[in-house]
């Protein structure tokens, strides 16, 4: 059993904290809204802390999901911060969806010679979390992604150590890449079918069956017919994920012509209201466009 604080109880965090405490793990949490946190406590269990720093005066290990670069520097250095609290030896790992560069900064600039950090992104959404079915991209030193191993496959099909701190965000920002790819081909496949008169279920039922189908396809393409947009992942959080990849995208002298467009359709997709809808609510763009102009009706 590893005495561990949890950090951010959003959609991802509330299941995962959930999880650890199943596997036997004392577990101690803290959310920036208190009824969330009485809310997980109520369903699962384990215990509450006032604040960040609390809740890591109490663990060995401690975890963070929130939302932002912002967000993780404040719960790590704003007032009552988990720094105020890491313990020596203690093992910092982020679940959160951030820069490479603030991860490299919270372990070089942040953490004391003893303390081990890992950055630790995760795919799946929030069906994964509740299921335990995540996929994780972990850089850090050996030492500590070994150390983060066992805690982490309460929550993990798949987790991989993929380099040096700052390396899972890296493998995030590739998720992402495919993600919007595969979102955006799915949507333009459902448009052109229905306007060609062809029963979109039916097609689509016999293209998750073949070389086209995708993960994307297979769960949301019921719910993209069935003009529903509130299954998971938002929208405005996509569009935070792939600012980060085109500034990363920059600093490296790539291009990447497609990621950028579809950001684009995703602020598209804002303008229209939709900023909380899921997704593949790209399908929706395409369907509030005329057929020539390019242009949002």
């Amino acid at each position: 059993m590893t005495a561990v604080a949890f950090i951010g109880l959003g959609n991802m965090g509330f299941p995962m904290a959930g999880h650890l405490l199943a596997a036997g793990h004392d577990v101690m949490v803290w959310n920036r809204t208190r009824s969330k946190a009485e809310q997980w406590q109520a369903q699962y269990g384990g215990k509450l802390a006032n604040t960040p720093a609390e809740a890591a005066a109490h663990a060995e290990v401690v975890i963070t999901c929130v939302g932002r670069d912002e967000d993780l520097l404040e719960v790590l250095n704003g007032q009552h911060g988990i720094l105020q609290g890491l313990q020596s030896n203690a093992l910092l790992i982020d679940h959160s969806t951030v820069s490479a560069e603030i991860s490299r900064h919270i372990a070089e600039s942040f953490l004391k010679a003893d303390q081990q950090f890992v950055d630790a992104p995760v795919s799946g959404g929030q069906q994964g979390a509740i299921n335990g079915q995540l996929s994780i991209f972990c850089g850090g030193s050996s030492c500590a992604v070994a150390r983060a191993h066992p805690l982490l496959a309460a929550y993990a099909k798949a987790q991989a150590h993929v380099g040096p701190v700052g390396s899972g965000q890296l493998a995030k920002m590739v998720n992402q890449i495919c993600v919007a790819g595969v979102i955006q081909g799915l949507a333009e496949g459902m448009h052109f079918a229905a306007a060609a008169g062809l029963d979109v279920a039916q097609v689509m039922s016999l293209v998750g069956q073949g070389a086209g189908s995708s993960w994307q396809l297979v769960n949301r393409h019921v719910s993209m017919i069935n003009d529903e947009y509130n299954h998971g992942f938002a929208v405005d959080w996509m569009r935070k994920d792939l600012d980060i990849v085109e500034t990363e995208a920059a600093r490296l002298g790539l291009s990447l012509p497609l990621t950028p467009q579809i950001n684009n359709f995703y602020r598209d997709v804002q303008a229209m209201g939709g900023g909380r809808w899921d997704t593949s609510s790209l399908l929706k763009r395409l369907q509030e466009f005329p057929a020539n102009t390019g242009k949002l009706a």
